[in-house]
């Protein structure tokens, strides 16, 4: 377990915590402007001090959406996650290429998310939380580190780092087509790691545009 944290993974952690606060503190009003909303025309609601608030998509949501959370669980599941995984990819991908990554992964998860909600499965409410960054780092480490092994903390049986990441987004996978655990982007999840792997890819030098240099093995 990581305890001397490098300074990327210590930010976007205190970072998370503090946004998390402020939404305590400042009710809807954040979740209105900086949460993910489907894009489209916007929706008029009533705020909880009485006035009339238009909400739709905006640009920058596709980033702040990440710095969100809907309650303590969700955020000390993904901090979690980020703190324990977080760490080990930045020392091997670099401060800025991490920095990158993680950014990358979340744009994506948001531009997945937006996708389905628009073709597929309709209605309007926001997507917030930093899950689709998370599973671009599983990914991540699955893919660098792939006979490591790992364990679910409700299912104490190790098993190497690829299977882990392998049947993780399969179950994301199933459980998005058949609409289970309602409530939760699936395809944000896969879309965070879609991000991951064509960065990764690409920094391999694996895709017909090749980087300048190869960064990773």
């Amino acid at each position: 377990m990581p305890f001397d944290l490098p300074p990327v993974t210590r930010n976007l952690l205190i970072a998370n915590v503090a946004v998390f606060l402020l939404q305590q503190v400042m009710g809807d009003t954040l979740l209105v402007h900086f949460a993910l909303w489907p894009w489209g025309a916007d929706q008029v609601a009533q705020a909880a001090d009485g006035s009339i608030v238009s909400i739709g998509f905006r640009v920058w949501q596709v980033v702040t959406y990440a710095f969100m959370h809907g309650g303590w669980t969700h955020l000390l599941f993904n901090m979690f996650a980020l703190y324990m995984f977080g760490g080990q990819i930045e020392r091997l991908f670099g401060p800025r290429n991490f920095i990158l990554y993680y950014f990358v992964c979340l744009v994506v998860a948001a531009l997945a998310q937006l996708a389905v909600v628009q073709w597929f499965t309709g209605g309007f409410y926001p997507t917030l939380g930093a899950s689709g960054a998370i599973f671009g780092l599983l990914l991540a480490f699955g893919m660098m580190y792939p006979h490591e092994k790992v364990m679910l903390m409700f299912l104490p049986i190790p098993m190497p780092a690829w299977l882990f990441v392998t049947g993780y987004a399969l179950v994301e996978l199933v459980m998005g087509v058949t609409g289970t655990q309602a409530g939760v982007a699936h395809f944000a999840h896969l879309g965070g790691m879609l991000g991951g792997l064509i960065l990764i890819q690409y920094w391999r030098g694996k895709l017909p545009i090749k980087p300048q240099r190869r960064l990773l093995r």
